[in-house]
């Protein structure tokens, strides 16, 4: 029987944080998202920087004029506060959060890589729930392909933590996650983006092997992505075959279902896992 160190690591993207009818944060997902966290969980979270574009045009009437680098720089780091505020709010107050924001050398430095998971696993005895996302606001685009070419060169596997897809997947890894759950804007996976019928509800295999051969099958039918700069199903199902290779059960679903009845089959996902 497999044995992990953390219970579940979950992660929700930009598109399902944001209320396109009003242009704000979409509270009633966020709230009772965090209602439902709890010690043992770790919660990958996007959203800072469109967040901060909605606050920042609510208080100038405007959007930032600078170069979409920059803009991200300024707007991710107006966000994350505001993120952080409404996860510590609705967050049971009997719980401590704590936010981490990580870069690609957190993964591929072996020694900063240890401490980050040190400090992960040590959350669930000190009553503490982790709230991580890439550190946008110091990350600049050219330095980062710069570093990562430069790892590239001296070593296979290099994280590249493209986007929290990739951040929640390694994450998993790290800590040896029993689950991983991706919410999204959508269901799951479909072999039809355009057919609400074609949901893919499992994918599994009889050993990690022939799960990953069944994960290529499906990747043919993933085009397309749901905002500009995300990468959509197909980098989905590349990201979550680090950690089905060590045993950990994947969910892909929709942020309008409770993470309990994703968990329990009484919401619509695509599950994937070794039988």
């Amino acid at each position: 029987m497999e044995n992990f160190d953390i219970e579940l690591v979950g992660k929700v993207g930009s598109v399902a944080l944001i209320n396109k009818e009003y242009h704000d944060i979409n509270y009633n997902i966020i709230a009772r998202l965090s209602r439902e966290l709890k010690p043992g969980y770790i919660w990958v979270t996007s959203g800072a920087t469109e967040i901060g574009r909605l606050d920042y045009i609510k208080r100038t009437g405007k959007e930032l004029e600078g170069s979409d680098e920059e803009n991200k720089t300024d707007y991710s780091s107006q966000g994350q506060s505001i993120l952080m505020q409404n996860y510590r709010q609705y967050i049971s107050s009997s719980y401590s959060v704590r936010q981490i924001l990580v870069e690609h050398n957190h993964f591929n430095d072996d020694s900063k890589r240890e401490y980050l998971r040190k400090m992960l696993l040590r959350c669930p005895s000190q009553n503490a729930i982790p709230i991580i996302n890439y550190n946008d606001p110091v990350s600049y685009e050219e330095n980062r392909k710069w570093e990562i070419q430069n790892l590239k060169a001296k070593k296979k596997n290099i994280v590249e933590c493209v986007d929290n897809d990739e951040t929640a997947s390694q994450i998993a890894c790290l800590v040896k996650a029993k689950r991983l759950v991706i919410l999204t804007s959508v269901d799951g996976i479909y072999t039809d983006p355009k057919d609400k019928n074609s949901l893919v509800t499992e994918i599994c295999g009889k050993d990690t092997y022939e799960l990953i051969e069944n994960i290529n099958n499906y990747q043919q039918f993933c085009n397309g992505a749901s905002r500009k700069g995300a990468n959509g199903a197909k980098a989905k199902l590349e990201y979550i075959k680090a950690p089905v290779q060590n045993g950990t059960e994947v969910f892909i679903a929709n942020s309008k279902y409770s993470l309990k009845d994703i968990l329990e089959g009484n919401a619509p996902s695509t599950r994937i896992f070794v039988k």
